[in-house]
Formats: C-alpha cells, structure tokens, sequence
C-alpha cells in the first residue's frame, strides 16, 4: 500500500514576555555580555511568568498553528508534546492543551527526548498519517526551562529560556512533505545532561531540594563535543535516506544550542549562513521549543517558499538525535 505523503501545513509560536538580557545576567552570576556572545551566541532569553505553565506556552502556539493550517481544535486526530517540563508528571501537558483546545476526539500524550523531542514528535505524527490512521496531528514543543534553571550556575543559567512551538501535520500534494527522518540515541551518555532529582530514583525530599536535584545538570564540554559530532552526521544521514545532497539544502533549521555548534555543521554541510536559520540571539536554548519556533519564524520571514528542501536537525539530552529532510 503505498503511503499518504505528509508535509507541515501549519505553523506557530509564542514565546513569554519577559525578557532576560546578558545585562541582567551580569547582576546574577559571575558572567559578562562579551562572554556568553563569544562562546554562545546568545544576548536575550524569554522566561515565563510565575503562573504560567508549559501547557500555557503550548496553548498559545498551538492555537497559531491551527489557524495558519485553517483547521479546528476539533479536526485534530492526535496531539503530540515534546517537553522535559510537563506540568506535572501526569496527567500528560498534551492532555491538558487537549482539553483546553476543545480538541475533544484527539488522543493526546508527552514525548521525552529533550533538546530532540519536537524530531521524535515528528516522526511519529508522520507515520501516523501516512499509514492512513489519522488525518491531522499537531506535534507541539514546549518548554519552561527557566523552573529547572540553577540561576546561581553560571554554566548553565546563561543558556536556557521558555518558549512554545508548534505544528499541524496533514496530507500534502505528491512530491511534497516528509522525504525521511534519522533518530539516534545513546543512553551511555546520559548522565552528561539531566535533571536526577522527582522521579523514581530520586524522590523529591528536603535533601534533595537541598542538594538542588531538582534542577539541570550538565557537563558542557562533553554535550559541546557531541553535539559537534552529532549535528552534521544526522543532516548527512537524513539527506543519504532521503536521495539528497547537500547542495539540495534551501534551508537548515538546526537547534539552537549555541552558535559554535551551528557554525559546525553549516562547514560540514558547504552551506552558507544566509541557508541557516539562527534565532538563538533573541530566545536562547529552548530545548524541544528550539526547532517548530525558529521554523515558525523562517515561515513568518518568507525564508522558506514551495518546493524548498528544509532540513530540520537537533540534539539533546539522553543523549539523543534527530534529523528530517521535506520538501515545503
């Protein structure tokens, strides 16, 4: 039976009011302006306010991809979350932005890859449709990193914000959509990313609050060598599946990580920059919000058009990776 062909047919984003400078860094940790720009890239993350929720942030970017789609709520079929900051660990955020939505036939449920999770959303909205189940998905990445932020860690509170992406997945015309995925992980390096405190092996407890197991963790140099290795190798390997090279590429769309690792890939791949989409100086790392908001974004700017071939690549904790080849 041959497939249905899938493509994004909708887009959106939303990202919180309140802006954190390098400038208001400065204030917090041991950190410069001039630093965090040279080794990151990054000037501005948006942080969430108190009340607000990773299902809030979805809510709002889902809503804007619903419409740019020109679907209802009611129309979605399945609602996929990626986030390492669910509300709570169940019910599930893609449950609670269901209902909320009024999406009210769509089965819904979170996907933890971290940094990669909005690829794995992908994949698995895709096989959805194209094996004829379901009609539209809306795969949403959303993440309020700055709850699980050591803002006394100068190596990691420079890096992390809160933002929401989304998108409708639904049939495409022939010759366009998704031309393959590549997923990867290696649990050997898991414990160079992580938050161990509040689940089964770490029960939350006033010890562990005090030893702040309760908020990210991670060995930058190590995830900083990965990712350099990793990022390239994924766009290569999705190309290789998808018959593409990498003169085919019209746009990367890669994780906004940090400059130095896009920087990386853009020499692996022959591209250059005006291909690349780059958006980390106004967001910073918004782990699986990183990729559907800079997408939104090179859709808002007129940076993709019909018929290009875009690259969507990323990497996390997990570790993981994942890359996607479509042709707008």
């Amino acid at each position: 039976m041959k497939s249905i062909p899938v493509g994004i047919i909708g887009t959106g984003k939303y990202v919180p009011d309140r802006v954190l400078t390098n400038k208001d860094l400065e204030q917090m940790v041991d950190t410069s302006d001039e630093w965090i720009v040279t080794r990151t890239g990054m000037k501005e993350r948006r942080i969430a306010s108190p009340e607000q929720a990773s299902s809030d942030l979805a809510y709002e970017a889902a809503r804007k991809a619903l419409d740019h789609a020109g679907i209802t709520a009611e129309e979605l079929d399945l609602i996929i979350v990626a986030t390492i900051t669910p509300d709570m660990f169940f019910p599930s955020t893609a449950c609670i932005l269901q209902d909320r939505l009024g999406a009210r036939k769509a089965a819904a449920f979170d996907l933890s890859a971290a940094c990669s999770g909005f690829i794995y959303g992908l994949a698995n909205a895709y096989n959805f449709i194209a094996a004829g189940i379901y009609k539209y998905v809306l795969v949403v990445g959303a993440e309020c990193l700055s709850k699980i932020t050591d803002y006394t860690d100068r190596n990691t509170c420079i890096l992390f914000g809160d933002g929401a992406g989304a998108v409708v997945l639904g049939q495409v015309p022939e010759g366009r959509g998704f031309r393959s995925f590549e997923l990867g992980a290696d649990g050997s390096g898991g414990a160079l990313l992580n938050l161990p405190g509040g689940g089964s092996r770490c029960p939350s407890s006033a010890e562990s609050v005090e030893l702040k197991k309760h908020y990210m963790q991670m060995n930058g140099r190590e995830v900083f060598k990965f990712a350099v290795r990793v990022m390239g190798a994924a766009a290569e390997e999705a190309l290789a599946k998808a018959g593409l090279d990498k003169s085919d590429i019209d746009l990367l769309v890669p994780h906004q990580a940090n400059i130095r690792i896009i920087e990386s890939a853009l020499e692996r791949l022959h591209l250059p920059p005006e291909k690349c989409m780059v958006n980390l100086h106004k967001y910073g790392n918004v782990s699986a919000a990183s990729i559907p908001i800079a997408l939104a974004e090179a859709v808002e700017e007129n940076r993709v058009r019909e018929g290009d071939c875009v690259v969507l690549v990323g990497f996390g904790g997990g570790l993981t990776w994942g890359a996607s080849v479509l042709i707008w």
